[in-house]
């Protein structure tokens, strides 16, 4: 288990509280920005709620878009925080609303990011705590495992379930994910709603980039 300090909570809350604004949404590889700064990717189902944990851990409501149309998120979009380092939001996968073509091409341009960023420190692999990991998750486990790029599960939306269900659920979901090469030790149960697991996520994120106020 991911154990913090008090100072180092605190010093993530602060992080965390420095503006952070939108830079760009990129379709193609090319279009990416320079790699100076650390970068950590969030990745999920189109519906597990990427934009409102991007948008609890800034504390700001409307920096990443949710929407209620599955799928909306078809670039590789790119948020600065303070200049010390970008939260990267991954295409969402699972969603039928688009053709065969148009989901492979989604489905390239995260592959070519995490394949070729040499910033990227860590990706975040949303589940919904609900429901646990599913078929559709495998290919992108398989491809992080591949890309061999460190990654860790998030469980989100842990205040949709009864006390003592979710941290069940975060063993279950570290158990299956134990013998992968390249999952973090750790699973975060998570609730953007009502704040639980967000102090921590951020000192989590703050550790795995190494950046210092």
């Amino acid at each position: 288990m991911s154990e913090f300090t008090d100072e180092e909570v605190e010093a993530a809350r602060v992080l965390f509280a420095r503006p952070a604004t939108f830079i760009m949404g990129c379709a193609k590889i090319e279009q990416l920005p320079e790699p100076d700064l650390p970068e950590v990717a969030f990745a999920g189902r189109s519906n597990v709620g990427k934009s409102s944990l991007i948008n609890g851990l800034v504390g700001m409501h409307k920096l990443a878009r949710a929407s209620n149309e599955p799928g909306r998120t078809r670039e590789v979009n790119f948020f600065d925080l303070d200049g010390k380092m970008r939260l990267v939001d991954l295409p969402g996968y699972g969603w039928a609303k688009a053709s065969r073509g148009e989901v492979k091409r989604f489905q390239n341009l995260g592959r070519d990011y995490l394949r070729g960023r040499v910033t990227l420190k860590r990706v975040y692999l949303l589940i919904d705590s609900r429901h646990g990991l599913k078929k559709v998750d495998d290919e992108a486990l398989d491809a992080l495992d591949e890309a061999a790029v460190s990654y860790q599960i998030v469980l989100t939306k842990a205040d949709k379930l009864k006390k003592g269900e979710a941290e069940a659920m975060g063993e279950k979901t570290l158990k299956a994910v134990s013998k992968r090469p390249a999952a973090y030790p750790f699973v975060a149960v998570t609730s953007a709603e009502k704040g639980h697991g967000i102090p921590e996520l951020r000192a989590e994120i703050m550790r795995t980039t190494g950046v210092v106020l």
